[in-house]
């Protein structure tokens, strides 16, 4: 599988309970922190729900 990067941009104060603890989920605590994981169903569905606070790279 491919490998993506995932880049938080904006903050999560103010955001649901539920995207918090999926930015948690996919190992961003900070602004400008960066993972890296593969592009599989459930990594891709969890970046669906937090797409406003983060950037992708393929």
């Amino acid at each position: 599988m491919a490998k993506i990067k995932i880049k938080q941009v904006r903050s999560k104060i103010g955001c649901p309970k539920n995207q918090k603890l999926t930015l948690a989920a996919l190992g961003l605590k900070k602004i400008n922190s960066v993972v890296e994981h593969e592009a599989n169903p459930s990594i891709l569905g969890m970046v669906e729900v937090v797409k406003h606070l983060v950037e992708v790279e393929k």
